[in-house]
């Protein structure tokens, strides 16, 4: 280690999930590592989804980031590739360990851009005191579900970004050709069928949901007692860890449609390394710690993380502390939908991009074939240009 002090700068998202581990680690590693000190900065939920990589990568040597931007690093050349910093072995850990393709979605061009540190899609959360109160059980089917949230004891995030990723989920339960065309989101039956029984569910909530991301319907559904079930939002272990609000949620699978469980859109984050950083080795020896199997299982739980790798999800001991929610979600997580990473992905799934008509759509109606139809343009437009 160098005798002079060494200044690493991080940036990730602003929530106990995304910042206290990233923190502590920080803490930890310069315990061990005198003259180190790195040093983490947080930005909100919607930047995190929408801010330019290649602006921070300019500013911060470790960044915490979203997948869909590997295809974007992969063409610029902002982030470090991780195959050329970190040993073949650690790697091959990570993939074997991985939840669902977490590890994956940051393989890009047969290089590795960030370490899948935590993981996420959408799953299906509740209240079960307001559930007894009100004699009814947690949802199976779809069906059961529209039942549920016409007593309006149902909501879910309806913001741009997760109607999207709610409309690939109803495409890839019903036989969808998702994407796979540079053309077409997909085809046109299924989508209308889609945006229809996304609209019906809408229509029986509250108007506030289209204002909320999930961390604001986890807020609502335990800081009030209206709100006795969510179908659908990215998982946040941190609200079934007692203490951490003012009523437990449990979480678990999401329903099924015609006998077969929906797959939700995959998130969660990873960690890289900017191409400008000055202090590679240190970069590398950080993410190794983070991102390994001993500090993901224990110290990053332990500080309100939601890990990456798949032995922190086995684990007895985080899974009595979170209500089980790791080994009830785990189905979930492991046959999520991998949404497109190419170079302009984040373009069309920005807070202006596919969603936004959707969402009109799902507030005030009209003819679902049009919004297929902007929706196909946007995304024609994106596969086209790169984001600034």
């Amino acid at each position: 280690m160098s005798d002079s002090p060494i200044l690493l700068k991080g940036i990730t998202w602003n929530h106990t999930r995304g910042f206290v581990p990233m923190v502590a680690a920080a803490q930890r590693f310069a315990e061990r590592n005198p003259g180190v000190t790195i040093d983490w900065q947080k930005r909100s939920l919607q930047e995190f989804a929408d801010q330019p990589l290649e602006d921070l990568a300019a500013r911060f040597d470790l960044l915490v980031i979203d997948h869909p931007w590997a295809g974007f690093a992969a063409q610029h050349g902002i982030l470090v590739p991780l195959d050329d910093v970190l040993p073949a072995d650690f790697l091959m850990d990570q993939a074997v360990n991985s939840v669902g393709v977490s590890h994956g979605s940051y393989r890009y061009a047969d290089r590795q851009w960030a370490l899948a540190i935590d993981a996420a899609t959408p799953v299906a959360s509740w209240r079960p005191d307001l559930l007894q109160r009100h004699g009814v059980s947690v949802p199976r089917t779809w069906d059961d579900l529209v039942a549920l949230a016409k007593r309006g004891l149902v909501a879910m995030p309806a913001i741009p970004q997760d109607t999207l990723m709610n409309f690939y989920m109803l495409c890839c339960v019903q036989g969808s050709d998702l994407c796979e065309s540079p053309d077409v989101v997909v085809n046109e039956d299924l989508g209308v069928r889609a945006l229809e029984q996304l609209r019906e569910l809408a229509s029986l909530m509250p108007a506030a949901i289209f204002d909320w991301n999930p961390i604001q319907v986890y807020e609502a559904m335990t800081q009030s007692d209206d709100i006795a079930y969510c179908p659908f939002a990215y998982g946040y272990s941190n609200y079934s860890r007692a203490g951490y609000a003012r009523r437990l949620l449990h979480f678990g699978d999401v329903v099924s449609m015609d006998g077969d469980p929906l797959r939700t859109t995959l998130g969660g984050t990873g960690l890289a390394i900017s191409s400008q950083c000055r202090h590679m080795d240190i970069a590398a020896l950080f993410a190794q710690m983070v991102a390994g199997p001993e500090y993901q299982r224990t110290q990053y739980v332990e500080n309100g993380g939601q890990p990456g790798h798949r032995s922190a999800w086995t684990d007895p001991e985080n899974n009595r502390r979170t209500c089980d929610y790791f080994a009830n979600t785990l189905p979930c997580l492991d046959r999520a939908y991998l949404r497109p990473r190419f170079s302009g992905s984040l373009r069309f799934q920005d807070r202006d991009g596919g969603g936004a008509p959707i969402r009109r759509y799902l507030i005030d109606g009209g003819d679902p074939k049009a919004v297929l139809q902007t929706l196909n343009e946007m995304y024609r437009d994106s596969r086209k240009v790169v984001p600034s």
